[in-house]
């Protein structure tokens, strides 16, 4: 969600090119493992990617359950308790800006069509994606799925916050496939 750019869909338009990403591998050869690594948007987009992704292992790194909780908890963050009051005032304004709906950005909606292995990860000091928003999506993903919630560390940091640990959990995961 920090990610500049000119246009972004907060992962709406983002999971077409995800797709396209993943059919091309798959077009090129059909038996190639895919893993893809989604951090905040990135993860986002692959959740909200229709058909679900023909993907043999998804991490996901700090995703929003729906857009209304992502905003409220940014606009909350940064100006308090009346972010909470200004949230729907932005909300309203995606569709006639952005071409979407607060209801089509609901990854939470499309995790438990995921039919793959998921590790879901968050920082545990997180205040764009709290730990009860990332456990909002692990109790929806089906299994097999893991969590991992990284000490000390916010928002697109974990890798940073502990590298060894990170390398470690991610490679095991993804050698599971």
């Amino acid at each position: 969600g920090e990610t500049k750019g000119d246009h972004i869909t907060f992962g709406w338009k983002e999971s077409r090119d995800v797709l396209a990403a993943v059919d091309f591998i798959r077009h090129i050869d059909p038996t190639t493992r895919v893993a893809i690594i989604g951090s905040s948007l990135g993860g986002v987009a692959a959740l909200l990617a229709t058909p679900p992704l023909k993907v043999d292992a998804l991490v996901l790194e700090e995703v929003y359950p729906t857009i209304e909780i992502a905003t409220r908890n940014r606009m909350e963050k940064y100006l308090g308790g009346v972010g909470r009051v200004l949230t729907p005032v932005l909300l309203n304004q995606l569709q006639w800006r952005l071409g979407v709906s607060a209801s089509q950005l609901r990854p939470v909606d499309h995790i438990a069509s995921v039919k793959c292995p998921v590790l879901i990860m968050s920082g545990a000091k997180d205040r764009n994606t709290r730990p009860s928003d990332t456990w909002t999506l692990v109790e929806r993903a089906q299994s097999p799925k893991q969590v991992w919630f990284v000490p000390n560390a916010g928002h697109i940091d974990l890798h940073r916050a502990a590298r060894e640990d990170y390398e470690s959990r991610v490679l095991a995961f993804l050698k599971q496939m």
